[in-house]
């Protein structure tokens, strides 16, 4: 059906208007979360998220085979909101047993970009819309570290690759949702 790409800052209003996507697509939503409980913040951050989203929807956690879980539930979806890209990159990126074990850091990142592109060319080709939401990571600082630069430039060419394959782009700033790019659907919102 169509590649939607929501991307903006930490707190932006990003998640909450691709929530507000999936929701005008009808009632049958899977919302795939990508992030792991992995300490009592971040347990927090999840349940807030939770709390947001309607109980009829499906929820499905996935951190790293997110093409698998498009597949399973296209048929039986109105839409998948996958929230959220970035932390799926950051959880590919530290997995130092991608692509093998022991991986150098430029072998994952290679690996990493191939991922992006068959994860959009399955979610472009879904007869689900699929919603996906991704910060933007570029505006701040130069990280002061090679990882840290790794991924803020692996994240921006992940970005370009989802806009560019995507019929629409928002970018949200402060709350406000603005149309960057819009193939279907005209006149909405």
């Amino acid at each position: 059906m169509a590649l939607v790409f929501v991307i903006g800052g930490a707190r932006s209003g990003k998640s909450s208007f691709a929530e507000e996507l999936a929701a005008s697509c009808g009632s049958r939503v899977v919302y795939v979360a990508t992030a792991s409980a992995l300490d009592e913040e971040m347990a927090r951050r999840i349940h807030i998220h939770r709390l947001r989203r309607p109980a009829s929807w499906v929820t499905v956690e996935e951190t790293r085979c997110l093409e698998k879980v498009i597949r399973q539930y296209e048929n039986d979806a109105d839409a998948l909101l996958i929230d959220c890209v970035t932390m799926w990159l950051t959880n590919l990126l530290l997995d130092e047993n991608l692509p093998c074990s022991g991986g150098a850091l430029d072998d994952r990142e290679s690996y990493i970009l191939e991922e992006a592109r068959r994860l959009a060319g399955t979610a472009v080709a879904s007869p689900a819309r699929v919603i996906m939401v991704a910060n933007e990571v570029g505006l701040g600082l130069v990280p002061d570290n090679a990882l840290g630069r790794a991924f803020r430039d692996l994240a921006g060419r992940v970005n370009q690759l989802l806009a560019r394959e995507a019929e629409e782009v928002y970018l949200v700033v402060a709350g406000l949702p603005v149309e960057i790019k819009s193939r279907v659907f005209k006149g909405r919102r």
